[in-house]
């Protein structure tokens, strides 16, 4: 849903990176579950106690971070949310999280491997598609070249070459 940017002031505000269509929904949820990237370690729950949009940013006080020390430690940390809290994808929506390790295949039907992870860097989200031989690809998610995602099916069929 989120990644702590930085700190922000002296008594323990975050700033937050949203990864969401709207992000001011992530004030909405009361708590947030916090992981730091480095160490892939367990999730631990923080309540949210005040937050605000802060132009393309959230600024949050969060339970348990008294100091700007604090705050600090948390930099880079993913943030996320219950499954159960999120409402249901609308229709031709997928939340990113469901889209890794479907099969990517192309039209000629080879497949290009599966989804790693999807990105964005800010024009648009990117699909890391990782081969069996480890190879990696990027491939823009967007009408141009995907071509549809079967969920049922555990596949997005794109418009895209293995040598791109």
């Amino acid at each position: 849903m989120g990644r702590v940017a930085a700190p922000y002031g002296v008594h323990g505000w975050v700033k937050v990176l949203p990864l969401t269509a709207a992000p001011e929904t992530l004030l909405a949820h009361r708590q947030w579950w916090i992981r730091k990237r480095d160490d892939d370690g367990p999730w631990q729950p923080h309540d949210l106690e005040s937050g605000k949009r802060h132009g393309a940013t959230l600024l949050a006080q969060l339970s348990g971070l008294a100091d700007r020390e604090a705050a600090a430690r948390l930099s880079g940390a993913d943030i996320g949310v219950p499954r159960g809290a999120l409402p249901a994808a609308g229709e031709n929506e997928f939340y990113w999280a469901d889209l890794v390790g479907l099969a990517v295949v192309n039209r000629q039907g080879v497949k290009l491997g599966s989804v790693a992870a999807v990105e964005d860097f800010g024009a648009h989200p990117l699909l890391r598609v990782t081969d069996d031989a480890g190879v990696a690809r990027l491939i823009p998610f967007v009408a141009a070249y995907i071509d549809g995602v079967d969920m049922a099916q555990r596949r997005i069929d794109v418009d895209w070459q293995p040598d791109y």
